[in-house]
């Protein structure tokens, strides 16, 4: 039985949720993050990418090449909320879906066509019930792999659907071409401009010790394995049935501790949202780190204290991440989870005394409770506010 994986991407997640919330915004330059000067930002409309703006840019800068950009800060409670549904229709689809992160899941729709029919009238369905049911749209990739389906979700962008068939992924590869291959940063193109290789059919000219012996032995194996269409297994590890986790890769290596501290910071907010919509609590807390040259490093640690709000999540992440990374080194993704899963809204170990941040847990709920209901919040959990609120 042929396999058929399904990548699913939301369109400008954060964006296309403002967009649709607030009509007004509509088509115009938009980008979500601060507005001081530590911010960054965390995704920005089409409109505004148009004008060279990307995730993990500092605001000055994605400000000064679009002016006329408006900023709101993130309100993760809302896109957490929206995210749930859309995971939700998805699984309707597959029952094993892997949730990447807040706006990205893997669907294995192997032997579902009595079900579903053809892999791309399947898509067709999905995209249309997901618009029908929450106003968004998202675009599908369709491949024998995931890594192939990744890189067809964002072949058509956005609103697209992309299917490669078996046996086709070496044209696909071939298509997309070295320089937009997943996983080919700035970096990576300029060691292979250097070795004079500007394409994937040049690449496959040389062996995996060739590579390996130029480009090191993770990235020389990724790229061995990429240029023919061949999945590098860089997904195969994620989203266990007892974790709650999400990740970023950077549109550009990002080396700045800042930058990453707040995207720490964001998803942790997520995650714990998404532990408290599923009444679930973690024992461990994780990172993970993924640096150029494809080497990937996780790190846990499993607190004497019961955790319990995004404000323990994020402060752990921040001391495993100087444990693995210390800053000016590149960083390609970053993520961080809750493991150890169990079900419930109490810790199976009892505090002999109150925990400060039981009731910051109990604050979080009352404000997913309310995003439910369809009541406005305060929306802003940036970094910069979540700083000056410590310092208070």
């Amino acid at each position: 039985m042929e396999q058929t994986f399904f990548h699913v991407d939301m369109d400008a997640f954060f964006a296309a949720i403002e967009e649709h919330d607030n009509p007004e915004y509509k088509g115009k330059c938009l980008v979500i993050g601060g507005l001081g000067p530590r911010s960054v930002a965390s995704t920005a409309s089409y409109a505004a990418r148009k004008f060279g703006v990307h995730s993990a840019m500092p605001m000055g800068q994605a400000l000064r090449l679009c002016p006329q950009a408006i900023v709101i800060p993130p309100n993760m409670k809302r896109y957490s909320q929206v995210s749930k549904k859309i995971m939700q229709i998805c699984r309707s689809f597959s029952p094993e879906v892997q949730q990447l992160s807040i706006d990205e899941a893997f669907l294995d729709m192997t032997g579902t066509r009595r079900l579903f029919g053809l892999p791309r009238q399947a898509a067709q369905t999905l995209k249309a019930k997901v618009l029908e049911e929450t106003g968004l749209t998202i675009s599908v990739g369709i491949g024998p792999s995931k890594f192939i389906a990744k890189m067809a979700s964002d072949y058509d962008k956005p609103d697209g659907l992309c299917r490669v068939s078996q046996g086709k992924e070496l044209a696909f590869v071939d298509a997309v071409g070295l320089k937009k291959l997943w996983g080919i940063g700035k970096v990576t193109q300029a060691q292979l401009d250097k070795h004079h290789i500007g394409t994937t059919e040049q690449l496959r000219q040389f062996s995996q010790n060739t590579l390996q012996s130029l480009f090191g032995q993770s990235m020389g194996q990724f790229l061995y394995n990429a240029s023919r269409g061949v999945d590098p297994g860089l997904f195969s590890s994620i989203t266990k049935s007892h974790s709650i986790s999400s990740e970023m890769t950077f549109d550009e290596d990002v080396t700045e501790a800042l930058i990453l501290e707040q995207y720490l910071l964001q998803m942790s907010h997520e995650i714990m949202f998404r532990s408290l919509d599923e009444k679930q609590m973690g024992r461990t807390i994780g990172i993970k780190i993924r640096f150029p040259d494809f080497s990937t490093f996780t790190c846990q640690v499993t607190p004497k204290a019961n955790i319990y709000s995004a404000e323990q999540v994020y402060a752990t992440g921040k001391q495993l991440l100087s444990q693995k990374w210390h800053e000016g080194v590149p960083v390609r993704l970053l993520g961080i989870g809750l493991y150890q899963l169990y079900n419930g809204e109490k810790p199976l170990q009892e505090e002999l005394f109150d925990d400060p941040f039981s009731k910051k847990r109990e604050l979080e709920k009352i404000i997913l409770e309310m995003h439910k209901k369809g009541q406005e919040v305060f929306k802003a959990t940036n970094l910069e506010q979540h700083d000056l609120q410590n310092k208070e």
